[in-house]
This record gives C-alpha cells, sequence and structure tokens, in this order.
C-alpha cells in the first residue's frame, strides 16, 4: 500500500482548511486526491470546490461519508465525534482536527470505532509535525536539573494574521440549523463539566478545548504525563494551570490581549546551566519558521551566550499530513493518534475540575481518573 495516492474527503471548509489544509492536500497531490467536500454553506463549497477541482461537494458529512473515500478530514466547529465515529464505521481513516471532540466518553467512543474497523484515527496537533519542536525534543533531553517550564500563549487578533488570504465567506446559517448546532455543542460541553458555573464552562471550550489543546498536547510530548495538577484558575481574561513533573515545576499560561496582533506561544526551559526557548509564530502564517533559543553560560565568569536556530521553514500542517499518509499506508499508529489525545482531554476536565474544587489532582492526564469522576 505505500505510495498509494488516497483519495481524501474534506468536511468544513472554513478558515483551517481554506488557509491550511485544502492549500497543502493540493501541494501532495501525489499523495492525496480531494474527492469531496462538504460544507454547510453552498457559497463556500461551490467556491472552494472549483478552486480545487473537486469533482464531488456535499451540504451534509452523511452524504460524504457516504461516498467510496479512504479517509476524511474533519475540519467541522463543534464536537468532532459523530462524524468521526460514522467516517470510521464506513472504513476510512479519520483526521480530525483539534479539538478531538468534547469530552473523554466521546474521545473513547472514537478509538472504539477506528479500533473495530481498523482504520487509523489522528488529531491535527500540527505543532507536534514542527522541525523546530522536534529539535527541541532533542535538546531537552541533555538539560540537567531542569527546575522550570514556563507555557505562555498571549491570544491576539486573527483577523490581521488571514486578511491577506483569499478567504471564501458565507452568509449566516439558517436560524433553525444555527440554534440546532449550538444546542449540540452545549449539551455535550454540560456532559463533560456536569453542573459547571458559567465561567467554568467557558473555560472548558472557549480557552481549553479551543487553544489550550496544543499547548497542552505540546508539554505531553516532551515531558510525558504530569505527576500531579497542583493549580488552576480560570479568569475572563486568562487561564493559569501549574503540573508538577517531579523537582520540574510546569506553569502554564493563557491571556487574552486583543489590542495587539502579536500572536505568541512560547515553551521556556529553565535548567541550572542552561535554559531553551521554542516560539511559534501564528499558526496562520504558512512557512513562518518557529525559533529556537538556547542560551548557557559560565557560573564562575560574566560569560554567556545564546543561540538562535532556525531549524526549517517546512510548514508543520504540511509535514502533518505527510504523516497522516504514512501512517495510513505503513499501517502504524500516528504520533497524534486518538489514544495519545485522549489524555489532553483527560487533562482539560481535570483543570476545570481543579479550579472549581480547589482540589489538586494526581495523574490528571489519566482518562481512566476523568471517566471515574
Amino acid at each position: 500500500m505505500a505510495g498509494k495516492r488516497l483519495r481524501v474527503g474534506v468536511i468544513g471548509c472554513g478558515l483551517v482548511a481554506q488557509v491550511m489544509h485544502l492549500h497543502y492536500l493540493r501541494e501532495l497531490a501525489d499523495r492525496f486526491e480531494i474527492a469531496a467536500i462538504c460544507d454547510l454553506s453552498e457559497e463556500v463549497r461551490t467556491a472552494c470546490a472549483q478552486e480545487y477541482r473537486v469533482p464531488e461537494q456535499f451540504a451534509t458529512w452523511q452524504e460524504l461519508v457516504a461516498r467510496p473515500l479512504d479517509a476524511v478530514l474533519v475540519l467541522t466547529s463543534g464536537s468532532h465525534a459523530p462524524i468521526a465515529i460514522a467516517a470510521a464505521m464506513a472504513g476510512m481513516h479519520v483526521l480530525v482536527e483539534k479539538p478531538m471532540c468534547f469530552s473523554v466518553a466521546e474521545g473513547q467512543a472514537m478509538i472504539d470505532a477506528a479500533d473495530q474497523s481498523g482504520v487509523r484515527l489522528m488529531v491535527a496537533y500540527n505543532k507536534r509535525y514542527d522541525p523546530a519542536y522536534l529539535r527541541l525534543i532533542e535538546e531537552s533531553r541533555t538539560l540537567r536539573d531542569l527546575r522550570l517550564l514556563q507555557i505562555t500563549t498571549l491570544e491576539s487578533p486573527l483577523e490581521p494574521y488571514v486578511q491577506h488570504y483569499n478567504l471564501r465567506r458565507g452568509g449566516l446559517l439558517p436560524k433553525e440549523v444555527a440554534q440546532s448546532l449550538s444546542a449540540d455543542s452545549e449539551a455535550r460541553i454540560a456532559a463533560a463539566v456536569p453542573d459547571a458555573d458559567p465561567l467554568s464552562r467557558w473555560g472548558y471550550q472557549m480557552v481549553l478545548l479551543d487553544t489550550l489543546v496544543h499547548e497542552l498536547n505540546a508539554m505531553r510530548g516532551v515531558m510525558g504525563e504530569p505527576e500531579r495538577l497542583e493549580f488552576a484558575d480560570i479568569r475572563e481574561t486568562g487561564l493559569t494551570a501549574i503540573f508538577k513533573y517531579g523537582a520540574t515545576q510546569c506553569i502554564l499560561a493563557w491571556v487574552d490581549l486583543p489590542g495587539i496582533a502579536r500572536y505568541s506561544m512560547e515553551l521556556a526551559f529553565y535548567s541550572a546551566e542552561r535554559r531553551l526557548t521554542l516560539s511559534f509564530p501564528s499558526p496562520f502564517l504558512r512557512s513562518m519558521p518557529t525559533v529556537l533559543v538556547s542560551e548557557d553560560g559560565d557560573a564562575k565568569s560574566a560569560r554567556s551566550s545564546r543561540t538562535e536556530e532556525i531549524t526549517s521553514f517546512r510548514e508543520s500542517f504540511k509535514e502533518e499530513l505527510i504523516h497522516f499518509h504514512d501512517c495510513i499506508t505503513s499501517r502504524r499508529e500516528a504520533v497524534t493518534s486518538g489514544r495519545d489525545s485522549l489524555h489532553d482531554m483527560a487533562l482539560c476536565e481535570a483543570v476545570v475540575a481543579v479550579y472549581r474544587n480547589h482540589t489538586p489532582r494526581d495523574h490528571p492526564s489519566e482518562p481512566a481518573v476523568a471517566a471515574a469522576r
């Protein structure tokens, strides 16, 4: 099966589909054929079908998953669980954008469907495939006496980063459709964090699921599973969580700064002898390099040094699609498989629980703990 060109369907033709996935699927035409697309907006799906020469287009995902396809990309808003499960049961490999779904329970159902059908389930955590992130993993293994990991995200306005693209935008959805989608999401969030207050529900859906699953997954990719979630705070303008990894403390901080278009996401490692900082650009700028900075010195003198490295201009979204193809054709598990990503869902649920109960939680990324709760 190696080298096979896969017939894929793209479900959801919104921002991330137009800026990244459709663009790179076309570049990877030796690996993928965009055989069908689906979007609720007729205007958007028609425009995308014309631009990418897609032979089939559908208004509903149910129609698309009934077609003879090898794989689907699920790029919609809302929970991806219903579509992913249906596609897997139809024998299709599945790549879902983050968040994987809205709860540990949904995630486990997705994994079970993929296992039952013998297909691959992968979550699109593009940062894990960034060449600079892979270099960070190599360098982090050389650190001795790691004392602090600080993960900081400064959220900024989105429009300045995407206004230069030729985006196809649909009009408002029919009222009954919009209400149905909203009600479905609200019910799924309520099931994930039952009896939560409005601020906790907002933090869970709009901050943890919508943004911080990337940071949580990147943290786990370097450090593994945290021993303990010691503290969590949710505010209208930000979120903070503190994790314990042995003698290393990890502080995760997200803050909304809408007044300046300076998006920033950094992973900073502080050991007694050396510092490493990985700085990601906006995820909506194609082929912008992620920068790795290394600092060291001599404790007995004033000498210190700083090295700034650009590892590659290869786009992480494209690398992610290449990995998806390789996992299907070589029949191997993805780095960001559904099984691995379930730990991120457990962490999201744990952050809300620790914030609400003011009680630390051991092994917060274990799905079994979240399910038992």
